[in-house]
């Protein structure tokens, strides 16, 4: 037993040197010297009997294929469900918090850009979207000089659709003092390509806002291949 504790001990964080302790290497070296799984092992905060936190890391990391784009998809459900020993329902929720604000920061510093071309809303809305598994409606309300007033999500679909109420939609424009809107949602399925539902709904909710001189800018489709603007193919 005493031998086996010697062990146990060998493996707690405590006991490895300086480098190799994440949070005293991001308090001496800084924040961007850490690897990923340094980074996820300070969320993750303790290990197990046999691992520690950074064992954890890894191989939660393995497990999306080294791909952070993939692991900030993933729910607290679906963490749990890879069946990693010892990373459970707290350590799943700091992992997707952590995601979660991240998005969010990222999406404020992109709300602050002048909305002049597609290119400069689509990266605002990537923020929005791009750990999103299920297809999401977003409108984008923006005042006269093109700067983003507020954003809402309007629905929240399937894997393969949503449906986004006109109504909620010019309501939400009239509570911003909006003088126009930008209509977005995702594709899961990384087809940029929209379809004819995608169409006629960017058309029902143009000719309804110009009742109350509300322009309707672009539709943008997002996904991780890219985004596609209706207004850049000429179908506003």
């Amino acid at each position: 037993m005493i031998y086996k504790h010697i062990i146990m001990e060998k493996q707690s964080i405590k006991h490895w040197a300086p480098d190799d302790r994440p949070r005293e290497k991001l308090l001496q070296k800084g924040v961007d010297t850490l690897s990923n799984s340094e980074l996820l092992a300070i969320l993750i905060n303790n290990g197990t009997r046999n691992k520690s936190a950074v064992d954890l890391a890894k191989e939660l990391l393995n497990a999306v294929d080294n791909d952070l784009q993939k692991l900030g998809k993933l729910s607290v459900k679906e963490i749990i469900q890879l069946k990693i020993k010892g990373l459970g329902e707290a350590k799943a929720i700091a992992i997707t918090t952590a995601f979660e604000l991240g998005s969010r920061r990222n999406s404020f510093d992109k709300r602050k850009t002048k909305v002049i071309s597609s290119k400069d809303i689509a990266a605002f809305l990537q923020s929005q979207l791009q750990y999103k598994q299920h297809e999401v409606f977003i409108a984008v309300y923006l005042n006269r000089a093109n700067h983003i007033l507020h954003h809402e999500m309007i629905s929240k679909g399937g894997i393969t659709g949503t449906v986004a109420d006109p109504r909620i939609i010019l309501k939400k424009a009239l509570e911003q003092n909006a003088t126009s809107i930008i209509l977005s949602h995702n594709h899961p399925s990384g087809n940029l390509k929209p379809s004819l539902q995608d169409e006629l709904l960017t058309k029902k909710i143009k000719e309804a806002a110009k009742y109350f001189d509300i322009e309707v800018m672009d539709h943008i489709i997002i996904s991780d291949e890219g985004y596609f603007s209706f207004a850049d193919e000429g179908m506003m």
